[in-house]
């Protein structure tokens, strides 16, 4: 065979298989396969409607209130005042008059020391007071006769003046006397121990019979009522606290939460006083808030997670947190539109509303529709069923059922 005869039928061959290959590539599908029934869907089906059945999901619209601006911190609850109750006089602890972990009264004995050491003391202050009065007594009365006697020249003028002065030295001692009278009444006064406070008994440090001295701590006392809550907050808040303080008749309000689950124990705070400085080590500023602490739900030592109201926003713009969802782009929500198919919105978050909800700074408005349950099942453009909170989609119908019925039957005889 010649050279030409075999390049022509090499020639002809690849356009056999060529058109054999294109062929099969672009063979119709049968009306049964699955590609074809894709097709269908894709373009409606034969009335170009969609027959995807709606997706239910919940779906609340949003709303406009006011919305308290809340600071948050976590706090430390410190008596109000604590006194450690040492005894002022050493000697014998004879008794104590309180109860461990009760309530004490201001000026109610606590505790009593031995008195005779410091009783005697008084006693002997007092009888060297009456001795030096007679003396002065006397003095005076002698003082008294000489002027009489010195006015007829029957005394001189050096000897008046030496009674004199010896009344003047007596009276001196007078007033010592009654110096030492006064301070051993108060050393005697001192044996017993009185309560600073009204405050609440903790644990003695003393048993009676031992022999005390000043340094002996006794009882410590706390005051409860009222309580402070100490806490602090980020620099950057400081213009804002003392903006809202500054206010006319303001007085911050506080609330105490439970450090677990953010449970409010407390309210009724207000803030008492903004440090004067700024703690450059951490960047933040302390501040004391004050409770009535009428029922003891605070307790000295206690950590609590503190709320303080600096403002309230008139007419936010309000939907449940769980509406929104984080993407690569920022927050958005599915919103529901007329036709009830949805679309991602994006917003602006502004603040947290409470435990559940949050405050929305743009991206929606007033009577907007949000999804807040059934989001994963969603994409721009579903078709959806909205539902109120807690509703549950209707039953379906008998016609429903038969529909759904025949289209499964017609499925498995397709396949």
């Amino acid at each position: 065979m010649s050279r030409f005869w075999k390049i022509a039928l090499i020639v002809i061959a690849v356009i056999v298989v060529a058109a054999v290959g294109f062929r099969l590539l672009h063979k119709p599908a049968p009306a049964g396969t699955a590609s074809a029934q894709s097709a269908t869907k894709s373009k409606g089906g034969k009335d170009g409607k969609d027959e995807t059945p709606p997706v239910p999901v919940t779906v609340v619209p949003v709303v406009k209130q006011n919305v308290p601006v809340y600071l948050t911190a976590l706090g430390t609850v410190q008596a109000l005042n604590t006194v450690t109750v040492n005894p002022q006089v050493g000697g014998q602890l004879l008794s104590l008059e309180f109860t461990e972990g009760q309530p004490v009264k201001k000026g109610q004995v606590l505790a009593q020391i031995d008195p005779r050491t410091y009783q005697a003391a008084y006693d002997q202050a007092a009888a060297k007071q009456r001795q030096d009065q007679a003396l002065l007594e006397t003095a005076k009365s002698n003082l008294t006769r000489s002027q009489d006697l010195a006015a007829q020249g029957y005394i001189s003028k050096q000897d008046l003046d030496t009674l004199r002065n010896t009344a003047a030295q007596y009276a001196a001692m007078v007033a010592a006397d009654a110096a030492s009278v006064r301070d051993s009444q108060v050393q005697l006064a001192y044996t017993k121990v009185i309560s600073p406070i009204d405050g609440l008994a903790g644990i003695r440090g003393v048993d009676p019979g031992n022999v005390v001295t000043t340094s002996t701590g006794i009882v410590t006392l706390t005051q409860l009522h009222p309580i402070n809550v100490m806490f602090t907050l980020p620099e950057q808040n400081l213009d804002m606290v003392r903006a809202a303080a500054s206010q006319e008749g303001a007085s911050l309000q506080v609330t105490a939460l439970d450090r677990t689950d953010a449970h409010p124990i407390a309210s009724g705070g207000v803030l008492k006083v903004i440090d004067n400085q700024i703690d450059t080590s951490t960047g933040t500023f302390r501040l004391k808030s004050e409770f009535p602490n009428d029922k003891n739900e605070l307790w000295p030592g206690q950590f609590v997670n503190v709320q303080l109201l600096v403002n309230t926003v008139d007419g936010g713009l309000v939907i449940p947190a769980q509406a929104v969802q984080r993407g690569p782009d920022g927050d958005y929500v599915y919103q529901v539109q007329a036709d009830s198919t949805v679309k991602m919105q994006a917003v602006a978050i502004a603040g947290e509303v409470g435990d559940s909800h949050v405050m929305i700074g743009s991206g929606l408005k007033v009577g907007d529709r949000v999804v807040t349950e059934g989001q994963f099942r969603l994409k721009p453009g579903s078709k959806v069923n909205a539902l109120k909170p807690g509703e549950v989609p209707a039953a379906p119908t008998a016609a429903e059922l038969e529909k759904a019925k025949q289209s499964s039957k017609g499925g498995r005889r397709r396949g």
